[in-house]
């Protein structure tokens, strides 16, 4: 894998999607090859299509994170109506509430058994909701479950904010938390390494942790403490990749633990989610921009 163990040579380009006051925050590739990304503060979706075409469809208040779904549609939590929504690719939106009312849906991603798992924040609880619609909560035994992600061994794991841990839930709901061994941590995104293990970041303490389906874990410092990592992902070149949002950059760690960091345009761009998009990085900018990081 090119680039999976040594620095690698990076092209960023930032395309235009909304304007400043719409808050591009979270993205995600469609199963019809185009990057969905979710606009918070304008209660829009933008479809950009691979010629950089853009469509944007009305949905629910606060559209936060985004995934593609089971079912060919995007799913996503609607953070201000408290709901999780569902977008065809052909735009037709649909709504479903949770049982725990204000619950703060955050999180989404989907799971092995052919659901949608999200996270509920302020409730402390885990959801899973079928394509049909039924939802099912499960305590998520700690504070503030913000990120998740599927797991290679059939559960999802997802990270506890306040709670500075993180947590295993499996698809019947038994679920099992690991502290973290730094103080104040606050992780927040997630995601599966292609070595099997879970990475993610810990925005309080401008660290990379890695966690294994043991429990094992290790913390990776990064060169700036006051980074403030939010989302991660794992990137075409065997590495991941997370933006820093306190300082508009997006950082790349291997395996092996090297870090290196690459600033986009700005400073206070603040870079909210990333994604893999037509073998290249993709991140949302809250300043209305999405940039491209093409590894070379």
């Amino acid at each position: 894998m090119p680039g999976s163990s040594q620095h690698p040579t990076v092209q960023i380009r930032e395309f235009t999607v909304s304007g400043p006051d719409a808050g591009p925050y979270a993205l995600v590739e469609g199963p019809d090859g185009c990057l969905w990304c979710t606009l918070v503060h304008q209660d829009r979706v933008v479809r950009r299509s691979p010629d950089g075409r853009l469509t944007e469809f009305a949905v629910g208040r606060g559209p936060m994170v985004i995934t593609s779904g089971p079912d060919g549609a995007l799913w996503f939590t609607e953070g201000r109506a408290h709901r999780i929504g569902r977008l065809s690719v052909d735009g037709v939106t649909t709504s479903f509430t949770p049982p725990t009312a204000d619950g703060g849906p955050f999180g989404i991603a989907a799971g092995a058994d052919g659901a949608v798992w999200f996270t509920l924040t302020t409730a402390g609880r885990i959801g899973r909701i079928t394509p049909d619609g039924t939802i099912t909560e499960f305590p998520a035994l700690g504070d503030f479950p913000s990120a998740i992600t599927a797991g290679p061994d059939g559960a999802m794991w997802y990270t506890l904010n306040a709670a500075n841990a993180i947590g295993r839930i499996a698809a019947d709901g038994a679920a099992r938390v690991y502290p973290l061994p730094t103080a104040s941590a606050g992780p927040v995104g997630i995601t599966l390494g292609p070595d099997g293990a879970l990475w993610f970041v810990e925005i309080g303490a401008g660290q990379v942790g890695r966690i294994t389906v043991d429990g094992d874990i290790a913390e990776f410092p990064l060169p700036d403490r006051q980074a403030r990592p939010h989302a991660i992902t794992a990137g075409p070149d065997g590495a991941l990749w997370f933006t820093e949002w306190g300082t508009g950059r997006v950082g790349r760690i291997t395996l092996g633990g090297a870090i290196d960091s690459f600033p986009l345009s700005r400073p206070d761009g603040e870079p909210h989610g990333i994604a893999v998009h037509d073998g290249a990085l993709w991140c949302a900018m809250e300043t209305g921009a999405l940039a491209r990081i093409g590894i070379v």
